[in-house]
C-alpha cells in the first residue's frame, strides 16, 4: 500500500466525510421530495411567490451593474467595508478522528473517478448566451506576474495583478510586470479587480495597473493593508474594499466568492466565479496544512460544496507539481528555528521574504525565547512589519524592537536581525552585508546567517553567490540545505491530486508555473479521470472560451513582459535588453571621424576608443590595424562617390567587426560617430 504523511491523511479523512455527509443528505432530500410531489404541486404558487419576494429583496440590497457589490457572510449582499475593519474572531474548528489508510486511499481514489463522470449543473439556453472567456495575462510558462481575465459579454474581473523579480541577463531592470494592453484596450468592460493575497508576484503591479484602469479592489484585510503602502507610495488613489474568507457578492453578471486557504501569508484565498455557464474557481497559492501556525485551517468544506454542486473549470497553482507527496505544515520549522537559535552564541541575522508574516512572527517568537532584540532592515520588510502590527497579523511587544541606531548597545548574542534578501537581489539587504556595503552591519566570524526561504526558479546562482561572501566573512550560514528552516507554502502533487478530487472539475487549466510544471499538473489531472481534451496547458495571452458544455482555445491576445527601469515602464525592451547584453559581454569600440562639410573628405581622424573590450595598452597593435583598416575604407568609399554617412557607418562597422572577430573570436559593440566640420 502506498504510504500516506500525516498531512495528507489528515486531509482525506476530512474530505471524505464531507464529500459523504453533503452526499448523504442530498440523497435524503430527494427521497422526501419524490414522497412529498403531490403536495409539492399544490404550493407551486407559494413558492413561486416566495421566490419572486426574496429576488425583489435581493435586487433592493444589490447594487446593480455599477459593480460596487457588497461583502458579504455566505449568501448575504452586504457591501464589503473599505478601508481597515475590525478584526475577526476566527471560528474554532472541531478536529476529526483519523480512519485507517486503507478506507482514505480507497476513498479518494473513487472521488477521483467522480471527477470523470460528474458533470456541472448549468441553467438556461446555450445558444444565446455569451461565452465566457478566461486569459492569463501572465504565470503561465513561468514564476511570478500572475494575472488572469474573466470576461463575460461587456464585463471583465481581474484576478491578480503580479509582477517578477528579472533574471540575470535582464540588465539594469527593476522588475518585470504584465502587458496590460488588452485591460487598457478594454478599460470601459473592467468592473472589479479581486486579489488571492499579498505576495509581490500577486500584487506588485497593481499600483501599474490602477493608473491606466479605473476599478475597485477586493482583498482580505492584510492584502488590503500591504495594497495601501504601495499605492501611497505610487500616489495613486484606489476604491480599496475589505472583504472576507466566505463572503460572496455580486459583480455584474458574475457573484464572485472567496475562500480561506493555507499559505505563507495571513488572509490568502480561493477565489470561484459563479458565472451563467457554470462555476470557474482559482485556487490561489495553496497548500493542505492540518496545523497551521496562525490557526486558521483550509476551508475544506466550501470547496467540497462547491464541488459537490459543480464546477465546469478549475484554475490551480501548479508551483510544485513536481515534488512528490505532501508538503509539510509551516508548523514543522518552529522547533528548528528554536534549536538554530538556541546553539547561536554570536547574531543571528535572519532573512526571508519580506510578506511572509508567519515565518516573521516564528522568528519574533525564537527571538523573544532566547532574550534577544529583533532590528528589522530592508524596506519592503520594514513596512510589512509595520502594517502587520497594525492590523494585529503580528503580535510583538514593542519592547522586542529595536531601531538601527540601538544595536552598539547590546552584546552580540542578544540581537536578531531581520532583512530582506533571500532570493540573492543585488540591492537586498543580505547581499548588501554579503559584500561589505551595508552602512549599518558588518558580518563578521561568530554571525549565524539563517536563510529561511528557497531560491526562486532562476535565483539560485544569486543566492549561491551570496552564501559563498558571507562564508568568506566568517559566518556560518544556515539554510534549506542543511536544516529545515523553510516549507514552501505551495502543495506537491498529492496535494494538488486531493484539490482536484474535490473540486471535480469539467475542465481544468493548470496555471502559475514553468512549462514543465503546468505539463506535470496535467497528467495529475488526467490520471485522476479528466478526459485528456477537457485539460488545457496554455501561455500567457491565451483565450479560453467556456460555454456550459465546451472550453477550446480561441486564439490570443497581446501579452509578454513588460520591463520597468527605474521611472521608466515599457520603454526599454528587446533591443534594448540585448544592447546591454552585448555590451556586458563584449564591451564597446567607438570610432570617431571628422569629414568637411563641402568635400566630405577626412579633416580628422579616424580615432579609435574602447571600453569593456580590451585594455588598449596591450593592444596597441591590434587597435592600429583597426585604424589602417578603417582609413582604407574610407578612401575607398570616397572614390566611389558614396557621402551618405549612413553608408559609411554600415560599412565601418562591418569592416572592424569581422576584424575584431578574427582577432579576438569576440563581438564588441562598433559605433562609428561622425562629425562635420567648416
Amino acid at each position: 500500500m502506498r504510504s500516506f504523511n500525516g498531512l495528507y491523511f489528515f486531509l482525506s479523512c476530512n474530505l471524505i466525510k464531507e464529500v459523504i455527509l453533503v452526499k448523504e443528505k442530498t440523497s435524503h432530500t430527494a427521497a422526501e421530495a419524490k414522497e412529498a410531489q403531490p403536495a409539492a404541486k399544490t404550493s407551486k404558487t407559494v413558492k413561486t411567490a416566495k421566490t419572486t419576494e426574496t429576488k425583489r429583496r435581493t435586487s433592493r440590497k444589490g447594487t446593480g451593474s455599477s459593480g460596487r457589490a457588497a461583502g458579504s457572510r455566505r449568501g448575504s449582499t452586504r457591501k464589503p467595508a473599505q478601508g481597515k475593519t475590525q478584526r475577526r474572531t476566527a471560528k474554532p474548528h472541531a478536529h476529526q478522528n483519523h480512519k485507517e489508510e486503507a478506507v482514505v486511499e480507497n476513498a479518494v481514489v473513487t472521488a477521483g473517478k467522480e471527477a470523470e463522470t460528474r458533470q456541472p449543473r448549468t441553467r438556461g439556453r446555450k445558444s444565446s448566451r455569451p461565452k465566457l472567456r478566461i486569459i492569463p495575462l501572465g504565470g503561465l510558462g513561468e514564476i511570478g506576474k500572475n494575472m488572469t481575465v474573466f470576461e463575460y459579454g461587456d464585463e471583465i474581473v481581474v484576478l491578480d495583478a503580479g509582477l517578477a523579480f528579472p533574471e540575470e541577463d535582464l540588465l539594469g531592470i527593476d522588475i518585470v510586470i504584465p502587458d496590460f494592453t488588452y485591460l487598457i484596450e478594454n478599460k470601459e468592460k473592467v468592473k472589479a479587480i479581486v486579489i488571492t493575497h499579498g505576495h509581490e508576484d500577486h500584487i506588485g503591479s497593481l499600483s501599474y495597473l490602477l493608473r491606466e484602469v479605473n476599478a475597485p479592489v477586493y482583498a482580505t484585510k492584510l492584502t488590503i493593508g500591504l495594497i495601501e503602502g504601495k499605492l501611497e507610495e505610487a500616489h495613486i488613489k484606489g476604491d480599496l474594499n475589505v472583504v472576507h474568507p466566505g463572503d460572496e457578492f455580486r459583480i455584474g453578471a458574475f457573484k464572485i466568492g472567496f475562500f480561506h486557504v493555507c499559505h505563507s501569508i495571513p488572509g490568502a484565498c480561493g477565489i470561484y466565479f459563479r458565472t451563467p455557464v457554470g462555476t470557474v474557481v482559482h485556487t490561489g497559492d495553496f497548500k493542505f496544512d492540518n496545523n497551521p501556525v496562525d490557526g486558521e485551517p483550509m476551508d475544506i468544506y466550501k470547496i467540497a460544496e462547491l464541488g459537490h454542486k459543480g464546477v465546469l473549470a478549475l484554475l490551480a497553482d501548479s508551483t510544485n507539481a513536481t515534488r512528490p507527496g505532501s508538503t509539510p505544515s509551516e508548523s514543522v520549522i518552529v522547533d528548528s528555528l528554536h534549536e538554530q537559535v538556541a546553539k547561536a552564541r554570536g547574531r543571528i541575522i535572519l532573512a526571508t521574504f519580506a510578506s511572509n508574516v508567519s515565518r516573521i512572527q516564528m522568528a519574533m517568537d525564537a527571538a523573544m525565547a532566547f532574550d534577544r532584540k529583533v532590528c528589522v532592515f530592508g524596506r519592503s520588510m520594514v513596512n510589512v512589519v509595520k502594517i502587520a502590527r497594525e492590523l494585529g497579523y503580528l503580535k510583538v511587544p514593542d519592547s522586542l524592537l529595536i531601531d538601527p541606531e540601538e544595536l552598539s548597545r547590546y552584546s552580540d548574542n542578544r540581537l536578531m536581525i531581520l532583512t530582506t534578501g533571500s532570493q540573492g537581489e543585488p540591492m537586498a539587504g543580505l547581499s548588501r552585508m554579503a559584500t561589505g556595503s551595508h552602512r549599518q552591519v558588518q558580518i563578521h566570524a561568530g554571525d549565524t546567517v539563517i536563510i529561511s526561504a528557497s531560491p526562486i526558479p532562476g535565483n539560485e546562482i544569486g543566492v549561491g553567490r551570496t552564501i559563498d561572501a558571507l562564508m568568506k566573512l566568517g559566518a556560518h550560514v544556515v539554510s534549506s540545505e542543511n536544516a529545515k528552516v523553510h516549507v514552501s507554502g505551495h502543495g506537491a502533487r498529492e496535494d494538488l491530486k486531493a484539490m482536484l478530487a474535490l473540486v471535480k472539475p469539467k475542465f481544468f487549466i493548470p496555471v502559475h508555473g514553468e512549462y514543465r510544471m503546468l505539463c506535470s499538473h496535467k497528467e495529475l489531472a488526467i490520471g485522476l479521470g479528466i478526459p485528456k481534451d477537457h485539460v488545457f496547458v496554455g501561455e500567457n495571452g491565451s483565450v479560453f472560451e467556456l460555454t456550459n458544455r465546451s472550453c477550446h482555445e480561441a486564439g490570443k491576445v497581446t501579452a509578454g513582459p513588460v520591463y520597468v527601469d527605474g521611472l521608466g515602464v515599457g520603454d526599454v525592451g528587446n533591443i534594448v535588453i540585448r544592447d546591454r547584453q552585448q555590451l556586458s559581454n563584449d564591451g564597446v569600440v567607438i570610432v570617431v571621424i571628422a569629414l568637411e562639410k563641402n568635400s566630405n573628405q577626412v579633416a580628422a581622424g579616424p580615432d579609435i576608443v574602447s571600453r569593456g573590450f580590451v585594455y588598449v595598452r596591450d593592444s596597441e597593435d591590434m587597435m592600429s590595424g583597426a585604424t589602417d583598416r578603417v582609413e582604407m575604407l574610407l578612401d575607398r568609399m570616397a572614390s566611389e562617390g558614396v557621402t551618405e554617412w549612413s553608408q559609411i557607418k554600415t560599412q565601418i562597422r562591418d569592416t572592424l567587426g569581422r576584424y575584431f572577430y578574427e582577432k579576438t573570436k569576440r563581438r564588441p559593440m562598433i559605433l562609428p560617430i561622425i562629425q562635420e566640420v567648416r
